[in-house]
This record gives C-alpha cells, sequence and structure tokens, in this order.
C-alpha cells in the first residue's frame, strides 16, 4: 500500500489515522503542496490524481489488480470493505449513518470552503488581506464546529468518542479538523465536548503515529 500524502493536510491525515487504526502498513509518499509551485500540480501526479489534491492511495486489489483511489473517505470506506477487522463504523445502518454524518459534516461543509486552494483564491484573486482570510477561516471552522459541538453534546451514543468508546469513521475527520482549527487560531473554549473527545484521541498510538509532528515530511 502507498499513500500518497502532505503532513499537514487533514485529508491525508484521516486516511493516516484509519490506516493505524488498522494496523494496516504503507508507504507515506509525501507531495509538498507548497514547494515547487504545489507538488500535487506536477504532470506527473495529476497523471496519478487528475484533480491535483491528497491524499492518493494505491493498493494491490484482490479482485482488481492494482486499485488507485483518492478522496479520503472513500479510501477509508474501502479499507473497512477490504480490511473489516477493525471496524470503523457501528452495527446497526442508524448508526453507521450517525457516525457517516459526523464525517460528512466536517469533510464536506466545514474543511472544502477553508481548503488551501480556496485561501490561495481568496489571496491571490479576490486580492483579499491576510487579516481577512484568516477571519473567513476561522468564522466558518468555528460555525461547523459549534454545530457539531451541539449535535454531539446532546446524543446519548457518544462515550469516549464520537460514537461509543471506540474510535470511528468521525473521528478519524473530527482529530484533524480540530488540528487545523487550533493551528489557526480558532475559539474553541465552546466546544468542551470535541476537546474532551479529541484529548481522548491523542493519547492513542494510532492517532499519536498519524499526527502530521511525526510526519516523515513534517517541518518544524
Amino acid at each position: 500500500m502507498k499513500l500518497y500524502s502532505y503532513f499537514r493536510s487533514s485529508a491525508s491525515y484521516r486516511v493516516r489515522i484509519a490506516l493505524n487504526l488498522k494496523a494496516l502498513p504503507s508507504d507515506i509518499i509525501p507531495v509538498h503542496l507548497l514547494k515547487h509551485g504545489g507538488e500535487q500540480l506536477s504532470p506527473l501526479y495529476r497523471q496519478l490524481n487528475p484533480s491535483g489534491l491528497v491524499p492518493t492511495f494505491v493498493a494491490d486489489d484482490a479482485e482488481s489488480g492494482r486499485a488507485v483511489l483518492t478522496q479520503s473517505l472513500a479510501i477509508i470506506e474501502y479499507l473497512e470493505e477490504a480490511y473489516p477487522g477493525v471496524a470503523l463504523l457501528p452495527k446497526t445502518p442508524i448508526d453507521r449513518a450517525f457516525v457517516r454524518s459526523i464525517a460528512l459534516l466536517i469533510a464536506c461543509d466545514i474543511h472544502p470552503i477553508s481548503n488551501l486552494r480556496v485561501l490561495r483564491y481568496l489571496l491571490r484573486d479576490l486580492k483579499v488581506d491576510e487579516e481577512a482570510k484568516n477571519q473567513w477561516y476561522r468564522h466558518w471552522c468555528e460555525l461547523g464546529l459549534t454545530d457539531l459541538e451541539t449535535t454531539l453534546a446532546a446524543d446519548p451514543r457518544v462515550g469516549k468518542f464520537c460514537f461509543g468508546d471506540t474510535p470511528t469513521l468521525a473521528d478519524c475527520c473530527l482529530v484533524p479538523q480540530i488540528f487545523n482549527a487550533e493551528r489557526q487560531k480558532c475559539d474553541l473554549s465552546g466546544m468542551p465536548t470535541l476537546m474532551r473527545i479529541v484529548d481522548n484521541c491523542r493519547q492513542l498510538d494510532a492517532f499519536i503515529m498519524a499526527a502530521p509532528g511525526n510526519q516523515i515530511d513534517a517541518e518544524i
């Protein structure tokens, strides 16, 4: 297995966590999103992933041979189906949908509008200044996380983690988003449920090993 990854990419971070939780060894191939104009935009990388994004996952699948997968949630769903030994989704359909809804709120509602290419467009094309760009990020991130805090704080299925006392797909998405929020100095003071869950996750080896600062391409 190979994972084309950038150490600070939250989408790549999600997949690294899932691989670790399932104890699946993989070769991490760094793709630097800033150097050389963005290595993800190179013709060679775009042959592998035409969207020019990370992560990209490459594996030898038993049925289809060499498989190239993009989009972090699709990659994790593949791992869930192909390697079900350590489950990242609950057993019942309604609970699986609940966990997916948390993951999708983060991956589809919060993350895309504060993605690197969106922020670059604000700066380079719309001529927004740095502080206004940062306000944009904090506004949308805090709004989405506040909604998630409200949801999880009221749901009895929440335990040590987003669902019960075992990490799921939801936690794979939450921890990277909180990492980004902390890095951008978002106000997380009103999100005790989220921060409690993240603190529990950060005590586990799977999350520690996947953290940006522990990657081979990490920059101090």
